[in-house]
């Protein structure tokens, strides 16, 4: 009944879409921007843990192809620390721990002097992005945009209409990949 189908992480199709041309990013968008990546527990850590392959590098890659300088926090990669929101935290009634544990990730972005935060994960964008600085912005002066890896690439999207060659090579290749994938759109009665 279930077909079996290969797993692909945002990261990686994205990377692979930035590599074939299927989609070009304008650099100047986010030029002469400051970012720092958040490294989240489950895309990287319990990632590599659990299946042998992490996302740390493609996370850089695709980030550094939107255009800004990339400044690492410290700890980073697999060894960062977890902003917080970690393991449902985010969802949880437990507010106060979830901020105080998260201070620590206020102070390593602080220190970055980054305007920008790519945060991959929707429960350490949000704890970034609504959590962190409503708790300490004024205090710490904390001033940054947060992005999810796809809002930045979306932003620095290049739009332009296409030949009839280039949608035909475009259905070509997403079939292809739905090949590869073993997607299957049509619904079996």
């Amino acid at each position: 009944m279930f077909k079996e189908f290969r797993c692909i992480s945002v990261f990686e199709l994205l990377k692979e879409y930035i590599e074939t041309g299927r989609i070009k990013l304008d650099k100047s968008k986010f030029a002469g921007k400051k970012i720092t990546v958040h490294d989240p527990c489950n895309y990287h850590r319990k990632s590599n843990t659990s299946f042998g392959q992490h996302f740390l590098d493609e996370a850089r890659w695709v980030t550094a192809q939107c255009g800004p300088e990339i400044v690492e926090m410290e700890p980073h990669g697999l060894n960062g620390i977890c902003c917080g929101a970690g393991g449902g935290a985010w969802a949880m009634p437990y507010e106060r721990e979830r901020l105080d544990y998260g201070k620590w990730k206020a102070d390593q972005i602080k220190a970055t002097g980054a305007e920008l935060v790519m945060a991959p994960c929707h429960n350490c964008r949000d704890q970034i992005m609504k959590g962190l600085t409503k708790e300490f912005g004024k205090e710490m002066g904390l001033d940054y945009e947060t992005y999810y890896i796809w809002e930045l690439v979306a932003e620095a999207l290049v739009f332009e209409p296409w030949s009839e060659e280039e949608v035909k090579k475009a259905h070509e290749e997403r079939d292809a990949q739905y090949e590869r994938d073993g997607v299957d759109l049509e619904e079996e009665e």
